[in-house]
């Protein structure tokens, strides 16, 4: 349920509607706008049948919301949601191009792959530092010594760093070394971990999972919005169908359809969608013309030796091609690069 106050709604008036939700047992999350205070109610909304809340003072209007979803929802905030990472705007006018090694290997390939990506006009640095694996036998990643990396490849460019987490016991280090907190696919449903990133301001890159809905994806959002994290920015990755021509299966169709849905920054990592390094790179651009407000590539130097997902880089003169074709795109759908 949305409860929108009039401009001249007192904290009185508020306070006064929180209060009795509270004691119905419902969680309130207060938005102040420019021109209206939002109240989204969380909780089974059964509860309030009966209840009166339109003639409370200063309520202007009472929407039940029918999804189960409500922070997320359109309804809840009409306008687009723009997310500050380091001073990069991502939900905007601009598509932002998050790219760099899908896994941390040593301090200098990590700091010239930052510097290649960032000449070719990419905003933000991914990398990963902890790397769950299928085998147990795969490389799983340098861990905090490859936060340190990361960080030290932020200070050299000035890239904001976007990093997966595995254990909420490592979300102290994440805060320190790195700008944006990746859900990875594994773990969308994670609950306890998405709860804690909910804790704290730090922008959360939430991926979808290999099997979920949309409706299961938007819900784990809601997890984290609703411990207070506003800052929150959904990625497809591919989903898993039958066919094995290729990694996974990159629904198209869920960026228009969560646009429609939420207010979220949607990003597309058409990397691990297609597992192919040929394919990457007509993937980002139609998910550019699809509606996408921004694109996790990967790139190394020398993928042949990459310790994970070579097969899926891009190298870096490629990745500068990519780059110069996303321009168009973008400015063929209004947006820029």
């Amino acid at each position: 349920m949305i409860i929108v106050f009039k401009p001249d709604a007192s904290e009185q008036d508020i306070e006064h509607v929180v209060d009795r939700l509270r004691s119905l047992g419902l969680k309130s999350q207060v938005t102040k706008g420019e021109e209206r205070i939002v109240v989204g109610v969380i909780g089974d909304e059964r509860v309030l049948q009966g209840q009166p809340l339109s003639v409370f003072p200063g309520v202007e209007s009472v929407t039940p919301i029918l999804a189960p979803w409500k922070i997320v929802s359109r309804e809840f905030q009409k306008q687009d949601s723009v997310i500050d990472v380091g001073g990069v705007s991502v939900g905007g006018d601009r598509v932002v191009v998050m790219a760099g090694p899908c896994a941390v290997e040593k301090l200098e390939i990590t700091v010239g792959i930052a510097k290649s990506v960032a000449q070719s006009g990419a905003r933000i640095l991914r990398g990963g530092a902890y790397k769950p694996r299928t085998s147990p036998y795969s490389f799983q990643g340098l861990g905090q010594e490859g936060l340190e990396f990361l960080a030290a490849a932020r200070k050299e460019t000035g890239l904001p760093v976007v990093s997966e987490i595995l254990d909420a016991r490592d979300v102290g280090y994440f805060l320190e070394h790195a700008d944006v907190i990746q859900i990875g696919a594994r773990n969308m449903q994670n609950f306890e971990l998405l709860k804690e990133v909910g804790a704290y301001d730090k922008p959360v890159l939430l991926k979808r999972g290999l099997s979920a809905t949309i409706k299961e994806f938007l819900l784990s959002a809601e997890y984290i919005m609703s411990r207070g994290n506003r800052n929150v920015m959904l990625c497809e990755r591919g989903i898993r169908t039958f066919e094995s021509q290729y990694r996974n299966t990159l629904d198209l169709t869920a960026i228009p359809a969560l646009k429609e849905l939420t207010h979220l920054p949607v990003i597309v990592d058409p990397s691990h969608a297609t597992g192919k390094w040929n394919l990457v790179a007509p993937m980002a651009k139609a998910a550019v013309a699809a509606g996408a407000d921004g694109l996790l590539i990967e790139v190394h130097s020398n993928p042949e030796c990459a310790l994970c997902d070579g097969e899926e880089s891009l190298k870096p003169s490629r990745f500068h091609d990519l780059m110069c074709d996303l321009q168009k795109v973008a400015r063929a759908v209004g947006r820029d690069l």
